[in-house]
């Protein structure tokens, strides 16, 4: 399960996706986002899915390395759809006590299952298609506007760099932890809620020490390279918007037109 996470991590492919600058990439994947909240019927969520199964196929990553994923929020999932199905007041379908599934629970629970599934695969294509480096300096010029207003621009976006980067790593070494302590007869699995907890402890704190650790070598050679933040920080690789880059552009604003339309005409 801890191997199934992919948000934040990086597929290597020569793929038109992992070319695309990562200003183009943060903006559609925040149009896919809109999108995704826009459309609420069937015509409109199968238009969503083509779209994520075209940009699928265009990133080169498998398909099951990308599914994978969702196996994280699996019980997420079933949780939510289990409430909106049987908290949703409306036309009643079947009951039992105080238990009852009505016709629009089955429809939000559906809605929002999509939703959920769809951000996930959306936010992973994302990451899976662009290294840290590219993150940091796309999230960097996006939000350069606010220096204006004396924000942090550069500091925010290495802290948020650095999270994602730490997310397979920290997942890794969660992994590896466990093994080791069921290799010497701890059990995760069997007891009741509390015991589970009580379990966790020495999993937990070999991670935080193993993460402060981290943290603090981190830190440690960031100064030894003479690192410090600031807007006169220059780039190796500066980013440029090229043919490919505009052409997202235009698909990305057709795609949210038809979404726009789709909302506006009830569709």
């Amino acid at each position: 399960m801890i191997r199934d996470i992919t948000i934040g991590q990086y597929y290597p492919a020569d793929s038109i996706l992992h070319r695309l600058d990562p200003r183009t990439k943060f903006m559609g994947t925040l149009a896919f986002i809109i999108s995704v909240f826009l459309f609420h019927t069937f015509p409109g969520y199968a238009v969503a899915t083509i779209f994520l199964a075209a940009m699928i196929a265009l990133s080169k990553v498998p398909v099951k390395f990308i599914f994978k994923g969702l196996k994280a929020i699996f019980m997420l999932l079933i949780i939510t759809v289990i409430f909106n199905i049987i908290l949703t007041p409306g036309e009643v379908l079947w009951k039992l006590g105080f238990l009852k599934i009505t016709k629009e629970g089955l429809t939000l629970a559906g809605t929002m299952a999509i939703r959920l599934v769809y951000l996930v695969i959306g936010s992973s294509i994302m990451t899976l298609t662009t290294t840290p480096n590219q993150l940091t300096d796309g999230l960097e010029r996006l939000l350069r506007p606010l220096n204006k207003i004396h924000v942090p621009v550069h500091e925010i976006s290495m802290m948020m760099s650095i999270a994602l980067r730490f997310i397979p790593i920290l997942l890794e070494e969660t992994d590896k932890i466990m093994k080791a302590q069921i290799a010497r007869g701890a059990d995760f699995e069997n007891g009741n809620l509390i015991q589970k907890a009580k379990n966790m402890v020495p999993l937990l704190v070999p991670l935080f020490i193993s993460a402060f650790r981290r943290a603090n070598d981190l830190a440690m050679a960031m100064e030894a390279r003479c690192y410090h933040g600031g807007t006169h920080r220059t780039q190796m690789k500066p980013l440029c918007y090229k043919k490919r880059d505009h052409a997202a552009y235009a698909l990305m604003l057709a795609y949210l037109a038809i979404g726009v339309a789709f909302r506006i005409v009830g569709i």
